[in-house]
């Protein structure tokens, strides 16, 4: 808790060597605080974290490779101090800089790109040979094929027998995930693998001459309504009736106005609208009922 508010609410994760765990959330929905927990950097007000089967401790996160949103460079030194002070306060050999890097390695760390910036902080990060990676928005602000070469170095880190967990607000990013931690206003809304998630989901797809209309109605019922194209996909839970239930409500919601309805594979983007309506819907149902003062 942050004075009055709870960031954190009843959430349990764990990571296994050779796996990517995605943390995936809106903004705000308490996923860097529970890197931080896990890590030892902030103290829980209830429950635990282990860190290699201990409570996080100075000898354990030798063990983990740490990239931060920030990335925890230091931007008044240049990049040669930067590897420096990583290789004493590790004592290890300092790691060879790669070509972009060592073009620039008298530069300071703040006057040089943001995507070398970047790639000099997953060096720091994993010149100890760390048995656990951490990365919290990864490739926030950088371009598509800079993201790409990230998440392959992502991969052969796991591929190698390391525990790598990611936060990502990228939904195709985290559609290469090994496993999914969904989180929505500080609570665990849904884990397990993209398929597991959707599965749990459906859709239909809804196509009309008069798109306009079909929408503001959709969009007046409540419905949870995304446009493709000029098409408009409407998602439901598969356990309130599954898709031909749905049908039924998108058709009375459409009322006279004339549309093909038709079922298409519900999306994790369509899942994760769902779980997030849930939990929002939730404290306001126990108001109703007076279960909440």
């Amino acid at each position: 808790r942050f004075g009055h508010a709870t960031a954190l609410d009843d959430v349990s994760l764990d990571v296994r060597p050779g796996e990517v765990v995605g943390l995936i959330g809106a903004n705000g929905a308490g996923k860097t605080t529970l890197l931080r927990i896990l890590l030892g950097l902030e103290r829980a007000d209830e429950g635990e974290s282990t860190l290699f089967g201990a409570p996080p401790s100075n000898a354990s996160r030798r063990r983990l490779g740490y990239v931060p949103q920030g990335l925890g460079l230091y931007t008044t030194l240049s990049v040669r101090e930067n590897v420096a002070f990583l290789s004493r306060v590790y004592d290890v050999p300092r790691p060879e800089l790669p070509g972009p890097l060592e073009a620039v390695r008298s530069a300071v760390v703040g006057e040089i790109g943001l995507g070398r910036q970047r790639q000099l902080a997953f060096l720091m990060a994993l010149a100890h040979e760390p048995e656990l990676l951490v990365l919290d928005e990864p490739t926030s602000g950088v371009d598509p094929l800079a993201r790409a070469r990230l998440w392959d170095v992502i991969h052969e880190q796991a591929e190698s027998g390391r525990a790598v967990i990611v936060t990502t607000h990228y939904l195709q990013e985290a559609e290469q995930c090994t496993r999914l931690a969904l989180l929505s206003q500080g609570r665990m809304v849904g884990s397990g693998t993209v398929d597991d998630l959707t599965r749990g989901a459906v859709a239909v797809l809804v196509t009309c001459d008069d798109w306009q209309r079909a929408f503001d109605v959709l969009d007046r019922s409540g419905l949870p309504i995304m446009l493709s194209g000029r098409g408009i996909r409407v998602a439901g839970r598969a356990d309130a009736g599954g898709v031909d239930a749905l049908r039924q409500r998108v058709a009375r919601a459409l009322g006279g106005t004339r549309a093909s309805v038709e079922p298409v594979p519900a999306t994790l983007e369509e899942t994760m609208v769902l779980l997030d309506r849930e939990t929002q819907e939730a404290p306001a149902s126990r108001l109703a009922q007076g279960v909440v003062a």
